[in-house]
């Protein structure tokens, strides 16, 4: 039932827009093709829901309250890549408020926080602009070749949307910076990457000049790289592997992080107290 429920979100999400964008771009299908389709949505959202609360309840009887069964069954019956990509738009939206509000996610009391977004914010900003560009001219086209409202209004949508997951990522680069602590290194890039490395790990931390990271993300033969605009400036070295996860919920052991910030020396200032008070 788990994996039938599972098939049948990666139907109901397609067909349901399927079912607005016809109508919204005048198209007008066949009442009975609707009608069935409809039908088929129906019987599939009794089926997930039933599915779900089966779940919930036997988790309830394990013992566990009500929010963690949810959660559980919620993490059991939508697949991990789904989880993943529904998070990353959560904390961008999240991201958006806090960079409104002027603050910080993640960063407690007396702990430094280490930006890694300058370097990317002219690239940020030009894909932005490419991207106001392209929805008004999308719209001067679709106008141009007599496209009806709806249908421009359905293309307007998705156009607003990517603006809005554009700013999200600018703006979770900023809110979500990277994090020394007493207790621990964040390693984080926006909404993506959030790796914590214990500080009883680290053996060693020292400034690098890397301007040739082919990939943003990393994670091979014991190493973990997260790049901003293809560079990497400091490196860290554990004493014993630990767990990475990738963006979308693989994982696999790393010793050696690297990974950038705009002012490397006051983050190996921080990195160097904080070993010489774990000493």
């Amino acid at each position: 039932m788990v994996r039938l429920a599972r098939a049948a979100l990666f139907i109901v999400v397609p067909a349901e827009a399927v079912t607005l964008i016809l109508p919204a771009s005048g198209v007008r299908p066949p009442e009975s093709v609707v009608a069935v389709a409809e039908a088929a949505v129906a019987v599939l959202f009794v089926v997930e829901a039933a599915v779900a609360v089966r779940l919930w309840r036997a988790h309830r009887r394990t013992g566990l309250s009500r929010r963690a069964a949810l959660r559980t069954a919620y993490e059991e019956l939508v697949p991990l890549k789904v989880r993943r990509i529904i998070g990353f738009d959560t904390k961008g939206m999240v991201s958006l408020a806090l960079f409104a509000a002027r603050r910080k996610h993640g960063v407690p009391d007396g702990a430094k926080a280490v930006s890694y977004h300058r370097e990317q914010n002219m690239l940020m900003l030009m894909f932005m602009f490419a991207m106001v560009v392209e929805a008004v001219a999308c719209e001067f086209l679709l106008r141009g070749v007599g496209a009806p409202a709806p249908l421009r209004n359905a293309v307007l949508a998705v156009d607003l949307y990517g603006i809005l997951i554009g700013l999200a990522i600018a703006a979770s680069s900023v809110t979500r910076p990277h994090v020394i602590s007493e207790d621990e290194v964040r390693v984080r890039w926006g909404g993506f990457v959030d790796l914590r490395i214990p500080r009883d790990l680290i053996i060693s931390a020292h400034r690098v000049r890397n301007f040739n990271e082919d990939k943003h993300f990393l994670l091979h033969d014991g190493t973990f790289a997260l790049a901003t605009g293809s560079q990497t400036n400091i490196v860290i070295q554990l004493s014993e592997p630990i767990s990475v996860t990738r963006p979308l919920g693989g994982r696999d052991r790393a010793r050696t992080i690297r990974f950038f910030a705009d002012e490397p020396d006051e983050a190996l200032h921080a990195l160097t107290a904080v070993r010489a008070e774990v000493r």
